[in-house]
């Protein structure tokens, strides 16, 4: 979070400068993506690249830095945001450039390989990198004598590795591998090592599986410690780029058309009315959604029934977009107006614009109505050790990832990744005994609230999660057959 920012923003990690030149990056750590705004000092202009949808931050900073803004650049259409690019136009007025290959259906500058913006006395270069997507570009910041200061490379090269190529289908999955690695071997390891590489995706990011937490790098150090940019042939490179590659949210196959066609413009944040428990309650009658975003712990101790419980502070975008069908209209539960801003902000980034309104109150409010709660029971490590035992033993659904799974779990668990119980076939009676737990408790929480509206009943939470199960010296299988 910024300073004197509200939670939700992206935070800004600071400016990078080279002679006039700066580069302001604004990083969502839920997304796991940076933002750029890129641009001159001394001539006063600037250029923003892969903004998010709430695009206020950007234009304050631009008011701060004293710049105008002369372009809206993406480098894709992105699968994991809605693109701010319609937003920075329409408040602005700027041009959008995109790539010419992107087929964008409203008004842009398309952008070809070799195409170059003015910036002042630096300019900027457009690259054709395919790969992470058919249609993905990249640009250079260049200065005197067009000499490369920086590279904005979206998913085409990201620290430690390179964005995923498969969101888009197995169909095209090795044939965009093998267009990564001519992008990567042929195009941006030409490039000096001294150039900065700012890419869009980073740690965090589902359209990426980086090794590192560091936001950006240069070409040097990744030709050195990059296991993509090592000497290596185009198969082995492919059989590199797709080996360990984890799910992905759903929601990510509804943005790119969206993107293609222009997310609706919304002309600043929604404001969204407080609405009394009574109506709560009518909306909830007619088949309304609730989407509490308080921490896990509150929503365990009572929340509204049929309420999905994702914390805002746990993965809001991903798991929201993962766990409710996309496009729901939605009432929010919230612990305040902080919260309820940076709820509003990570909700329309992936898409959820009907927002009906928040419940006025909150719970205290609900209650004092005189309206039900549910809490969810929790059940301690040992406790649940000894009921495993028991001939009602309760069936323990793991939801943490494949590769957390792998490296161990409770003996006689289920796996079921979290984002796959909406739709996952349980064979498992609605009535029987369960308990659900990740690796503390943030994804479990949201888990049982998914399960509780396919009908379970009887699903309680693993305190602590697998977390406390392995402090308290309970054994640990794992998947070679071991266990500890």
């Amino acid at each position: 979070m910024t300073a004197g920012g509200t939670r939700g923003e992206p935070r800004r990690p600071g400016t990078e400068a080279a002679g006039s030149a700066f580069i302001q990056s604004f990083v969502d750590d839920g997304l796991g993506n940076s933002s750029y705004l890129v641009g001159s000092r001394q001539s006063k202009v600037a250029v923003l690249i892969d903004p998010l949808r709430d695009v206020d931050p950007y234009l304050a900073a631009a008011n701060r830095l004293g710049v105008r803004i002369t372009h809206v650049l993406d480098t894709h259409l992105h699968n994991d945001f809605l693109s701010g690019a319609r937003e920075v136009a329409a408040r602005i007025g700027v041009e959008i450039g995109a790539s010419a290959e992107a087929g964008l259906e409203f008004e842009h500058r398309p952008l070809s390989d070799g195409d170059r913006l003015p910036l002042g006395e630096l300019e900027i270069g457009v690259m054709s990198t395919p790969g992470h997507t058919p249609e993905h570009i990249s640009f250079t910041l260049d200065g005197a004598g067009r000499a490369p200061i920086a590279l904005f490379s979206g998913g085409a090269l990201i620290v430690g590795g390179a964005a995923r190529t498969d969101l888009l289908g197995q169909d095209v999955t090795e044939s965009l591998a093998r267009k990564l690695y001519h992008t990567i071997h042929d195009r941006l390891l030409a490039l000096p090592d001294e150039v900065v590489v700012c890419p869009t995706h980073g740690a965090g990011s589902f359209c990426a599986a980086p090794a590192s937490e560091e936001r950006t790098t240069t070409i040097g150090l990744e030709r050195k410690r990059n296991p993509l940019c090592q000497p290596q042939t185009e198969d082995h490179f492919v059989t590199r780029a797709l080996e360990g590659l984890s799910s992905f949210p759903v929601y990510f196959r509804e943005l790119r058309p969206i993107n293609r066609r222009g997310p609706k413009v919304l002309g600043g944040l929604p404001a969204v009315a407080p609405r009394p428990p009574s109506e709560i309650r009518d909306w909830i009658d007619r088949g309304g959604t609730v989407l509490d975003v308080r921490p896990p712990r509150d929503f365990a101790h009572g929340h509204i029934p049929g309420a999905y419980g994702i914390a805002l502070d746990a993965g809001l975008t991903t798991w929201a977009g993962w766990l409710i069908p996309f496009g729901t209209p939605l009432v929010l539960v919230v612990k305040g107006p902080d919260d309820l801003e940076g709820a509003v902000r990570e909700l329309i980034r992936i898409g959820f614009d009907n927002l009906h309104g928040y419940l006025e109150g909150g719970l205290r409010g609900w209650t004092a109505a005189g309206f039900p709660v549910t809490r969810i029971e929790t059940i301690s490590p040992i406790a649940l050790q000894d009921r495993l035992g028991s001939e009602r033993a309760p069936v323990v659904i793991d939801v943490r990832f494949d590769d957390e799974w792998a490296d161990g779990h409770i003996p006689g668990a289920v796996h079921i990744e979290n984002g796959k119980l909406p739709l996952e076939a349980l064979n498992i009676r609605e009535d029987s005994p369960i308990v659900v737990h990740c690796e503390t408790r943030n994804r479990s929480t949201a888990g049982i609230s998914v399960l509780a509206r396919r009908g379970y009943r009887n699903v309680m939470l693993l305190d602590g999660g697998f977390s406390a199960w392995k402090a308290a010296g309970l054994e640990v299988e794992r998947e070679s057959g071991g266990t500890s």
